[in-house]
């Protein structure tokens, strides 16, 4: 929904639109929306057909979304049948045409510009926002990619996608623009030569006689006033149920950032505000129905999975510790309570009503549900092994009782995995198998999620599980009613590589807070 007061947004490597659905939720006493997305860019064809689906529910207020949207998200239409549906106007089907699908490095350079200028339609006050992407500066990534192939590293282009970032920045001169990407940035180098300084100066100052102030949004100063560090946002500091660090740079063209400075200097209210209090992980997914996980050799049902349950005390035999009175009632009780775990989930599961935990945030609460969704999406548990399903309750039980999730030092030797390498003295990956604390926030959800959920156990040994998709979406913090295109293994991929929304809305509002004081001051 374009108004004459909406700031044209271009969102690029937009993943499954993360940040962009945060911009897009500020909306007015009206309902019109404060930011609208009117480009995103994707190379990933999944994630791209994810943003367009999101692209078409934005076309309609909040309060309007017809019935055949969730129809197809409940699996009852084909997504054919959606975008043809006579409750979906013309221009609700434009509007999912503003996600392309294009490669930026590869795709002409003349149709992405063709793009923005359309989009933008001669608007001089405008957001640009994204996250180019960070394999090459993900600390393990680069660790484990350097060892492989060295020249391959150095020479790999994603080194400098953030000059297809600039490039825009340099051709359409936005106000402001919004840059996010890992932690690992702030101490990697090309060559020996530190690549985030280098991104800050080519920012600063991208050519054509433009000028960036680049802030932070959780520090006061700009540019070089700041330490790098002081450009990573900690999530979970800002109400979201995930302990997910990253940088996230805030530039204003230098002529907006002269009209919005206030005259006795008090910049402060251009930075993100904490949260009064954490959200835990048992908060975050309070509402999904318990699942029972399913068997990935053998043959599945609910009774050997109970089987499977009801041997994993058999791995603490043996164990001579302090711990494993403690832990063997904990697993007994999880066997037992196990017995009501009778489904595994689903596409859809219907519900008339998701009951959230009070005791969470009401406006992240608020943020999560839709009364018409009439159930949960995409809450549908893997298959894991027996083996596993026993390292899950032991994690799990050690966890609730001790306050930690244990590394393999701590495991019962029955329970260690078969390794060549378990019993060295400095086991790698020694916390690979990583309880989700319920009264915390999680630890960061990536991408990795899609590979196997051994850093992702649910906190509840009963259900003796990794995350679903809707789990970690939660975690996530995307709407319930956001659908994530692909198979299983795509939807985590979209998800783990995502910026949180309930993060992006809250720097929307520090972008838009910015933008209208340039007008006013």
């Amino acid at each position: 929904m374009v108004t004459k007061t909406s700031f044209p947004v271009i969102d690029l490597f937009a993943g499954p639109g993360g940040l962009g659905e945060g911009f897009s939720s500020l909306v007015d006493a009206d309902g019109r929306r404060k930011f609208t997305l009117r480009v995103s860019i994707e190379k990933d064809e999944v994630a791209h057909r994810t943003l367009s689906l999101r692209a078409l529910f934005r076309a309609f207020k909040k309060d309007q979304v017809p019935d055949c949207y969730y129809d197809y998200l409940r699996g009852d239409i084909s997504r054919s049948a959606l975008f043809a549906h006579p409750s979906v106007p013309d221009d609700a089907r434009h509007a999912a045409s503003e996600a392309r699908h294009a490669e930026l490095g590869k795709t002409p350079v003349a149709d992405v510009d063709a793009w923005i200028s359309s989009a933008l339609d001669g608007a001089s006050e405008w957001a640009l926002i994204g996250g180019p992407p960070c394999q090459a500066y993900s600390v393990a990534g680069r660790s484990r990619r350097r060892k492989v192939d060295p020249v391959g590293f150095e020479n790999d282009e994603k080194h400098f996608l953030y000059q297809e970032y600039l490039r825009v920045i340099r051709k359409f001169a936005p106000s402001v623009f919004v840059m996010e990407n890992v932690k690992g940035i702030l101490t990697s180098t090309h060559n020996g030569s530190p690549i985030f300084q280098r991104i800050l100066a080519d920012l600063s100052s991208p050519g054509n006689g433009l000028e960036y102030r680049i802030r932070s949004f959780v520090v006061d100063g700009e540019g070089a006033e700041l330490d790098p560090a002081d450009f990573v946002i900690h999530s979970e500091r800002y109400g979201v149920p995930q302990s997910r660090h990253r940088v996230i740079l805030f530039g204003i063209r230098s002529d907006v950032a002269a009209r919005a400075t206030s005259p006795n200097g008090a910049d402060h209210r251009y930075a993100l505000s904490p949260a009064r209090e954490r959200v835990g992980v048992a908060q975050a997914l309070s509402g999904l129905p318990p699942l029972r996980s399913r068997l990935s050799r053998g043959m599945d049902s609910h009774e050997a999975w109970l089987d499977a349950m009801r041997q994993a005390q058999t791995g603490l035999k043996g164990w001579r510790s302090s711990q494993r009175a403690g832990i063997e009632e904990a697993m007994n009780h999880a066997f037992h309570s196990a017995q009501a775990h009778t489904a595994y989930g689903e596409r859809f599961i219907t519900r008339r009503k998701i009951g959230i935990d009070g005791t969470m945030p009401k406006p992240l609460r608020n943020w999560f549900y839709d009364p018409k969704l009439g159930g949960v999406l995409q809450h549908e548990s893997r298959s894991h092994m027996p083996s596993d399903i026993h390292r899950y309750v032991f994690a799990a039980c050690y966890a609730n009782l001790y306050g930690t999730s244990p590394d393999l030092s701590l495991f019962p030797p029955r329970l260690l995995p078969d390794h060549a390498n378990v019993d060295a003295a400095n086991i790698p990956f020694s916390d690979r198998f990583r309880v989700q604390r319920a009264n915390l926030p999680s630890t960061t959800v990536v991408a990795h999620i899609a590979k196997d959920g051994h850093y992702y156990i649910h906190p509840d040994p009963s259900q003796a599980r990794s995350l679903t998709v809707r789990e970690a979406a939660r975690l996530q913090t995307f709407p319930d009613n956001y659908f994530f295109e692909g198979n299983r293994t795509e939807q985590y991929t979209q998800v783990g590589n995502a910026v949180p929304p309930w993060l992006a809305r809250q720097i929307a509002e520090v972008v838009l807070s910015y933008l209208e004081g340039s007008k006013t001051l």
